[in-house]
């Protein structure tokens, strides 16, 4: 069991459910630290204070607010954890909403939130089975380490996940990018979408979601701790600069994605791009008809 992050309950109408909180992920990546090469001696970070010119032990360091530029107002621990908040000590529950009508952008890391006892087993379960059946989610408010959030609530099998959320206004306008504009043909955009077709999966199990940056890196270092050559980097893909023929490469696109799953490569499962040769024959059946109109 993942050690508890925060204790507290989550606040539903006038049903309580004290209920842990513990991280709903792991970091596999390899750490590293920073060294001095000539020796390889440990470089760390220590913590000086500009009054006093001395290092200060982690017991002496607290948080504090710079109110002016001669005045620091300290804050402790105890007085954060004490705000006068209904969400100092409780996720309260504010709405319910379908996950759809969020922005993912929004959410952020996860976390479980697991029953505290005996006592809390039958309304968290109570929670739970409501929000599969409602097939919604629920936000929240919550306030840990010194700041309220807003939080998602959502089901995973038998337990309730909170996502931590972006309020909305911590989230760029899309406008501030200002992507150059172009045109897109339909012909293009049905290419795009059977490409999105070739790629499609049910699940995220295969070998193509697996970390292999931190398999590379592990091989690198267990190469040099036992003074081998180093593993050689693989040749880059070719095609990979500028795309000159957008439904070329669409079409080589959904043939390699088809043959990476094994199946038959069929060329003519893209759509054809038009040309106005398309249109020849319904000029000459226009000449046609002016023709027997003279005739006649």
């Amino acid at each position: 069991m993942p050690r508890t992050i925060w204790s507290g309950a989550i606040s539903f109408g006038l049903v309580t459910v004290p209920i842990h909180v513990a991280s709903a992920t792991e970091n596999h990546s390899i750490q590293f630290h920073q060294y001095h090469l000539e020796d390889m001696g440990r470089v760390r970070t220590r913590k000086i204070c500009e009054v006093e010119d001395r290092e200060v032990a982690q017991s002496e360091i607290g948080k504090g607010y710079e109110y002016a530029k001669d005045q620091v107002v300290a804050i402790s621990d105890e007085e954060l954890r004490e705000l006068p908040l209904p969400t100092a000590k409780a996720i309260e529950i504010q709405a319910f909403v379908p996950l759809e009508s969020i922005d993912p952008i929004q959410i952020a890391e996860g976390y479980y939130l697991v029953p505290d006892g005996q006592v809390a087993a039958k309304p968290y379960k109570l929670l739970r089975q409501a929000l599969d059946r409602s097939s919604k989610v629920a936000i929240a408010k919550y306030a840990w380490s010194g700041r309220e959030r807003l939080g998602l609530l959502r089901v995973r099998e038998d337990a309730i996940v909170l996502h931590a959320m972006r309020w909305p206004d911590e989230v760029r306008d899309p406008a501030a990018v200002d992507p150059p504009t172009v045109e897109v043909s339909d012909e293009e955009i049905d290419g795009a979408l059977a490409l999105m077709e070739s790629m499609s999966r049910d699940t995220l199990d295969g070998p193509e979601f697996e970390d292999t940056y931190t398999d590379a890196l592990a091989k690198v270092i267990e190469a040099k701790r036992e003074d081998r050559e180093l593993p050689e980097a693989p040749e880059p893909a070719e095609g990979k600069g500028e795309v000159l023929d957008l439904m070329a490469a669409l079409q080589e696109s959904v043939s390699k994605a088809k043959m990476a799953r094994g199946e038959d490569v069929d060329v003519h499962d893209m759509p054809k791009k038009k040309t106005a040769a398309k249109k020849q024959p319904a000029k000459k059946t226009a000449a046609k008809k002016t023709a027997r109109k003279r005739s006649a």
